[in-house]
């Protein structure tokens, strides 16, 4: 073969290659997703909606502890806790509790909390009806601010379930942050 034929056959391999890479990237995000929702990374948890979870029997007949837990990414001058440590809930039973955030930093500053459910297995059953972490959380210097959060426990839940945990942790939303300051700036400017 000479070295043209080779440099095709090079080429054509290549092509695959980028080919293959792609359709294998391309292909991960919804393989990554149905991980989180099989698992409850990344915050993925049931799906039943405010209507279907309004709708839900109460099993009065046995009780889950939610406790509920608030941590703020380094870099972030913010206060973040939940107004109760914990909860006894009736699977069924629509429940909402309150965090609370301050912003200590100097200036504005938008925040986006990512939610996590432990263990695992109970992320199936426990659905977030309402949740500050499904937006941006845009705070003033030295504001604070309440933000609630309503969920569900499907009646459905394994017995062996008697606690489950769900974290928050709060981190800068530095693209959002930006484009508050630049329309806050440009309002500025035009009031001028």
């Amino acid at each position: 073969m000479n070295a043209s034929g080779r440099h095709r056959v090079l080429l054509k391999r290549m092509l695959l290659t980028c080919a293959a890479s792609f359709v294998f990237c391309f292909s991960l995000i919804p393989i990554y997703t149905i991980y989180c929702e099989i698992t409850g990374i990344n915050g993925k948890t049931g799906t039943l909606s405010p209507v279907a979870a309004g709708a839900t029997t109460i099993d009065y007949s046995r009780t889950v502890k939610v406790e509920f837990d608030a941590a703020v990414k380094s870099g972030l001058d913010w206060e973040f806790r939940p107004k109760v440590a914990s909860v006894d809930v009736h699977p069924g039973d629509v429940i909402e509790v309150m965090f609370e955030a301050i912003n200590r930093e100097p200036e504005l500053i938008v925040g986006q909390a990512v939610p996590s459910v432990a263990p695992n297995r109970a992320s199936l059953y426990f659905s977030k009806t309402e949740c500050f972490c499904f937006t941006e959380q845009p705070l003033e210097a030295g504001e604070s601010k309440d933000m609630p959060v309503r969920f569900v426990i499907d009646p459905a839940i394994p017995a062996n379930v008697s606690t489950v945990t769900l974290s928050y942790v709060f981190y800068r939303n530095e693209h959002a942050t930006q484009r508050l300051a630049q329309s806050a700036a440009a309002i500025d400017n035009r009031v001028l």
